[in-house]
């Protein structure tokens, strides 16, 4: 049972340092919402929260239910579209100072661990985009704290808690399930393992089924878009495989490089303190999901969602260290060790801000990026050619791409323009002429990629289509004529084939339609 020894300290009293961290990381990133432009992938959440459903051929429900929500609330500027991921960046940092207080630290460790979860690069990224991995930590790290709350109080109960929280994060986004099973899978090599054993656990698990039942029914229903999307990824060679010790390497990068000093302090504190024994089992969480992710060959942020915990834990284990130098040299403590636990963190963070946020000129951060000492990480083959990481070359291109395609559009006559279809190749291409399309009179998209495919070809039989992507050898030997539109290519862009005006498809687009599915 928690021992009821000494008086907890006032909460607010030791989060307000978190607080003030996290609402100054909120700030950061609204005023840069505005620099560079629309993410890919936000564009296409926009578009699937058009087609509300209970799930998508490559993401649960959830992130478009964000979408729709602000779609239709705040509006879709761009500080509108990153105000969810933002506030949930802000309540990531203030929730790892509160777990580091549940482990025991006070008001220096809990700060020590939400500046360690500012600093981490790989958010400053994530958190500047809706999608759903930016409140991924938030569910993730839930789930830890209530295990870390059945520890400390001996309730199964809270395994209804688990399960609500579990739920939510699987229709978020599945890895919630590769995550619980890892912790699952940790509880069973320590004391926690007794907590396994209780009529509770079944409990919480019908509560997280019962969330994913409607996720579970539309998967069923479709056969599977998600594993067959997975199968075709690893087939086609997308993805660029990491070594294991790349791997890893980016792990430190992207979490922190002169911080790790610090931050590793916690996994150190969870598996080998002796003060830490109750809670060896979120040391043995970490390494089994990274662990998994790197036998999974998943991309390196894969396994961000972790760290939270062990940030957390090296609040606690410097807090601590430091505390007992103290006690020895006051000076060597206050006036060496605790400014430097804080400043190499920071450090880090302020060195490679330009990389993961907008505070820089293109022109500008391209002379930055150049006398970087490392080359900045790549997941996929496709993104090595654009001269800027995918987060920065994946919101350039759209308006061009968009305009060009309304120019072909409206060379047309509105004969024609009613029997014109706008096809694009892939997700990013087609939903950027849902969002900036109306602006220039132009109709909604058809791709035969991912989640628009089940959209299928609306009323459109071929009689015109413009390609946007389209490689013009291939795409010409399908139609009767092809030609070119011009288009003012982005330098910056990461998208830069062509937009094809095509007359005259060769088969009935609505009998081809099933040969045009892309999920990969």
């Amino acid at each position: 049972m928690e021992s009821p020894a000494r008086e907890s300290p006032p909460l607010l009293r030791d989060l307000f340092p978190a607080c003030a961290i996290a609402f100054a990381y909120f700030l950061l990133l609204m005023v840069t919402s505005t620099r560079y432009g629309y993410f890919r992938d936000a564009l296409y959440y926009l578009a699937c929260s058009h087609h509300l459903a209970w799930g998508y051929v490559d993401q649960p429900p959830l992130i478009v239910f964000f979408a729709w929500l602000v779609r239709h609330t705040i509006g879709t500027s761009l500080p509108a579209l990153l105000f969810l991921p933002a506030a949930a960046g802000a309540a990531r940092i203030v929730f790892t100072a509160y777990f580091a207080r549940e482990l025991g630290a006070g008001r220096f460790g809990c700060a020590l661990a939400a500046t360690l979860s500012a600093a981490s690069g790989v958010w400053h990224v994530i958190d500047h985009q809706l999608a759903m991995n930016a409140f991924e930590p938030l569910f993730w790290t839930g789930c830890a704290f209530v295990i870390l709350r059945m520890i400390r109080t001996a309730r199964p109960k809270l395994w209804l808690w688990f399960g609500l929280i579990a739920g939510f994060g699987v229709e978020n986004k599945y890895s919630m399930a590769a995550f619980a099973l890892c912790l699952l899978a940790a509880m069973l090599l320590t004391s926690a393992r007794k907590f396994l054993f209780s009529p509770w656990i079944l409990a919480g698990g019908g509560v997280a089924l019962l969330i994913f039942l409607p996720n579970l029914i539309w998967n069923i229903q479709h056969h599977w878009p998600f594993v067959e999307l997975m199968h075709n990824i690893r087939e086609s060679g997308r993805d660029i495989v990491l070594s294991p010790v790349a791997f890893l390497g980016q792990q430190i990068l992207i979490m922190g490089l002169t911080g790790f000093p610090v931050w590793i302090t916690g996994l150190v504190w969870y598996l080998f303190a002796k003060e830490a024994r109750a809670y060896r089992v979120f040391g043995w969480a970490f390494l089994f999901t990274v662990g998994f992710f790197l036998m999974m060959h998943g991309k390196n942020y894969y396994s961000a969602p972790i760290y939270p915990l062990i940030f957390a834990a090296a609040g606690v284990a410097v807090e601590r260290f430091t505390g007992r130098v103290a006690v020895r040299r006051a000076n060597l403590a206050r006036t060496f060790l605790k400014p430097v636990a804080f400043g190499l963190p920071l450090a880090g963070v302020a060195l490679l801000l330009p990389v993961t946020l907008p505070i820089l000129p293109v022109a500008t951060y391209l002379r930055y990026q150049s006398h970087l000492p490392f080359a900045v990480p790549r997941s996929e083959h496709y993104h090595m050619g654009s001269p800027l990481p995918q987060h920065y070359s994946d919101e350039f291109g759209w308006i061009e791409m968009v305009e060009a395609a309304a120019r072909a559009y409206h060379s047309l006559s509105p004969a024609q323009q009613a029997q014109t279809a706008i096809f694009g190749n892939n997700y990013g291409q087609a939903a950027a002429i849902d969002f900036f399309g109306p602006l220039y009179g132009l109709p909604r998209a058809i791709s035969g990629h991912q989640s628009y495919f089940l959209w299928g070809p609306r009323n459109y039989t071929g009689e015109s289509i413009i390609v946007l992507g389209g490689d013009y050898e291939s795409t010409r030997s399908h139609f009767a004529s092809c030609e070119v539109v011009p288009t003012e290519e982005n330098p910056y862009a990461l998208e830069r084939k062509p937009v094809l005006l095509c007359f005259g498809l060769k088969e009935n687009l609505q009998t081809l339609w099933p040969e045009l599915k892309n999920w990969d």
